[in-house]
């Protein structure tokens, strides 16, 4: 199962990361949420509890939005445009 954390996703914004969780009150919502999100994603994969491919997949598309959205942030806090 692969592991789609933030810190292990984007390493190399690993000091971006830790600045906004402990500084900015909405990109340490949406990174908890996240998180919350992923854990939900990976116990569907193992289908914990018994979870629908469509469910699943609705799942993974909710995270990537969320990733993406994240990532966005990341790179405007260290004045990087966002990628297209």
């Amino acid at each position: 199962m692969d592991h789609h954390d933030l810190l292990h996703e984007l390493p190399e914004h690993r000091a971006t990361i830790h600045a906004l969780k402990t500084g900015n009150s909405h990109f340490a919502r949406l990174f908890e949420k996240y998180h919350e999100l992923d854990r939900t994603v990976r116990n569907a994969e193992e289908r914990i509890p018994a979870t629908s491919e469509e469910h699943e997949e609705q799942l993974k598309r909710e995270r990537l939005a969320l990733k993406d959205e994240l990532y966005a942030m990341i790179l405007e806090a260290e004045g990087k445009p966002a990628q297209a």
